[in-house]
């Protein structure tokens, strides 16, 4: 080894290589790459988790609209009501989000609801529109029913009797939409779904419970644009609502 080295010396080289270097540099690379495999893996992970996630939200709304598809046609096909069927242009089902956090419950439809076969399309559907805005939402957002599915002649308040006859309907869309918010608008949704009969008036400003929602009441847009000044009103009962969803008006 010494005559090796000294014949090595006499040529010229002075200096041997280090083989442990490429040892140290590959101990010192492969955790790195260990690590970037697994925050891969983990991203990777995450990724699917949102997909499953998002798949199974889409599932459960198509689920929801194909049961109110469903119970619509049965609205189409009753005739329970001969007086409301017999005069009828079309059925007022509803519209929205078939899985929206806040259904927004009203009474009949009017004119212009049974000329189209839409909820709340008429004066006080354009308020109601100016509403749900002004609460940073879209009519996209929620769902939006009625307690009877016709028209009452004349636009007259429903009678008992219709209101029976329309109860396992309406109960029905919001056991499929399972809100978490119900937004009673007047006397007669407010009566119907918590089957009382005390007056709006005593009903607004509180809250109260249907099934697993979280049920308030307001005024009808109908009535607040024979009276103006329930407006005040109409958005202190909105900002409860608002507030127990988080955002404040």
């Amino acid at each position: 080894m010494r005559q090796r080295l000294e014949s090595l010396a006499m040529s010229g080289v002075t200096e041997l290589p280090r083989m442990h270097s490429d040892r140290r540099s590959s101990n010192t690379v492969s955790p790195v790459v260990q690590e970037v495999k697994e925050s891969h893996a983990v991203v990777k992970k995450s990724s699917l988790q949102k997909t499953e996630t998002n798949t199974a939200t889409t599932s459960s709304c198509e689920l929801k609209r194909s049961q109110l598809e469903v119970l619509d046609q049965q609205v189409r096909e009753c005739r329970t009501c001969s007086e409301l069927a017999s005069a009828r242009t079309n059925t007022v089902f509803g519209s929205g989000n078939p899985a929206a956090r806040i259904c927004f419950f009203g009474e009949a439809p009017g004119a212009e609801e049974d000329a189209t076969g839409q909820p709340f399309v008429g004066r006080a559907g354009q308020l109601l529109t100016k509403i749900i805005e002004s609460c940073t939402l879209s009519r996209e957002d929620i769902y939006i029913l009625n307690v009877l599915k016709c028209r009452p002649p004349g636009n007259r308040p429903p009678d008992s009797k219709e209101i029976g006859n329309c109860r396992s309907y309406f109960l029905k869309q919001l056991e499929i939409i399972s809100p978490e918010f119900i937004c009673c608008l007047g006397t007669t949704a407010a009566q119907s779904l918590l089957e009382t009969q005390e007056t709006i008036g005593k009903l607004r400003g509180r809250w109260f419970t249907h099934g697993t929602a979280h049920v308030i009441c307001t005024y009808h847009p109908s009535y607040l644009l024979r009276n103006p000044s329930a407006k005040r009103h109409v958005w202190d009962d909105m900002k409860l609502l608002m507030q127990r969803l988080g955002v404040e008006l």
